[in-house]
């Protein structure tokens, strides 16, 4: 099996300007393949590949002296992303002559240093440590995160990128895949909504951190003072790096809160009698919920796609089953204990009151407790 581990680097500042040439070197051969490639097309030559740049590149080494300074492995990792993008980009074209594809088919782009540092993937003797990581060139970086890399494992790549002015290392490792013992718990039913992030057929409930509307009114003054300063400027830099950190700071609350609900769901350090066997989920249309210009903005806020992501790869691992149900199911408008369906239960009737039975539910509680009845049904 193979896993990605990440963590933040700490590095001094001769380590920051060295990470710093290598991503730009990679920018630099994308760049560089790129226009290759547009010259090649133009002149009615054969297209070439990342192999043939990487020679143009070393025949060019004696009149740079900058490329010694730098890891091949930098040059040679961003032609080999310049011929996936071209990959990619040929795939879309195919699809999209066949109907299946509707969006752009993204032909690829010079990178611009302006946008982004970047990063660098790096290949080869890879060692790590339980604080420190050995990367080809750059030598020994810190860690931040002591113990979290496994040790003895096989790892195939490592790349360095540069976010909000931090630096972080991905590791790519193999491991060995151990089959997980299936969980015979309760069948739970999950239910996703903007006021809580997941409601649960048991009981819980995961509050929404609502990141983005928190920090809406300090993101807007940042981006305007951002706005404000003048092109190229020194200010403006200083400006860009603070609004990339508060950027970085709302995405990290997200996610945190979502990695926390999703760990505790699937429970996958717990014993099997108490892990549960299935996870029932909604099969939400979540790009056609954007659309929606009133609640766009608070469905975004949430992370409903990657909820369902990491419930999807973790429950993989602990050995939980994971359903999805029908997004054409009235789901919040049937009874889960008589099966009656109100079809005059509207987005601003929170709480569900039966005319059948008598029984009074969250709204958001009852349509968890559907889903977690029928299939419990199914599987019997």
């Amino acid at each position: 099996m193979i896993r990605g581990y990440r963590g933040e680097l700490d590095l001094n500042n001769a380590q920051k300007t060295l990470c710093r040439k290598h991503a730009g070197a990679a920018r630099w051969a994308y760049n560089f393949g790129l226009r290759r490639k547009q010259e090649a097309y133009k002149a009615g030559q054969k297209t070439p590949t990342a192999i043939d740049l990487h020679r143009e590149i070393n025949a060019l080494k004696p009149s740079h002296p900058w490329m010694h300074t730098v890891s091949k492995c930098a040059f040679q990792e961003g032609l080999r992303d310049l011929d996936a993008a071209f990959k990619h980009f040929f795939r879309k074209c195919r699809l999209k002559k066949e109907g299946a594809w509707k969006g752009s088919c993204g032909y690829p782009r010079f990178k611009s240093r302006k946008k982004a540092i970047g990063g660098a993937r790096f290949t080869g003797s890879i060692r790590v440590s339980p604080d420190a990581i050995q990367l080809p060139r750059l030598g020994v970086l810190r860690l931040k995160e002591h113990g979290y890399f496994p040790l003895g494992s096989k790892i195939s790549s490592a790349t360095i990128h540069e976010q909000a002015g931090r630096w972080y290392v991905s590791i790519c490792v193999h491991e060995e895949a151990k089959d997980p013992q299936p969980a015979t718990g309760d069948v739970i039913g999950v239910d996703l909504g903007i006021k809580r992030l997941a409601t649960l057929s048991d009981g819980r409930t995961f509050e929404n951190p609502r990141a983005l509307r928190k920090k809406l009114t300090a993101l807007k003054r940042v981006s305007r003072r951002h706005s404000r300063k003048a092109k190229g400027s020194r200010n403006r830099q200083k400006a860009k790096q603070r609004l990339s950190r508060m950027h970085a700071r709302i995405a990290n609350v997200r996610n945190d809160a979502l990695h926390q609900a999703t760990a505790q769901i699937v429970a996958r350090t717990k014993p099997d009698a108490q892990r549960p066997r299935v996870i029932v989920l909604e099969d939400l249309n979540i790009a056609g919920m954007l659309k929606n210009r009133r609640l766009s903005r608070a469905i975004a806020d949430v992370g409903m796609y990657e909820f369902k992501r990491q419930i999807l790869y973790k429950a993989e691992q602990a050995g939980v089953k994971v359903l999805l149900a029908s997004r054409w199911e009235p789901s919040s408008k049937t009874c889960s204990c008589c099966g009656w369906v109100n079809e005059a239960l509207t987005l601003s009737d929170r709480v569900f009151v039966c005319l059948e039975c008598g029984s009074v539910q969250d709204r958001d509680a009852n349509a968890a407790n559907v889903r977690r009845f029928g299939v419990y049904q199914i599987s019997l």
